[in-house]
């Protein structure tokens, strides 16, 4: 069962603010989040359901970093995986403390 503490954070982006006023919320969430879950994360805590949830997997990118020693070698390293969420609002419903 999905928790409010898996919603990671909403992501605002020059996208995801134009989106919000076709009332349309990115929320960024751990992988292992699935719709349904969203779906009763937002019906419990915020007291609507959303009408439409579309799910993005993004994938960490692959980095390369220095090492501080003189040889100068390249490290790779891999940023952190998460599940992207496009929420649907039904007309007339806001999150209060997460309006901009």
């Amino acid at each position: 069962m999905a928790d409010i503490t898996d919603i990671k954070s909403i992501m605002y982006t020059e996208k995801s603010l134009k989106l919000q006023e076709e009332n349309v919320l990115v929320v960024q969430t751990s992988p292992r989040v699935s719709k349904q879950q969203l779906k009763e994360v937002f019906k419990e805590y915020f007291g609507f359901t959303p009408l439409r949830v579309n799910s993005l997997q993004q994938d960490g990118k692959v980095k390369f970093m220095r090492t501080r020693s003189s040889s100068g070698k390249k490290i790779k390293g891999q940023r952190v995986s998460f599940k992207k969420f496009y929420v649907k609002l039904p007309e007339g419903a806001r999150i209060e403390s997460l309006a901009v």
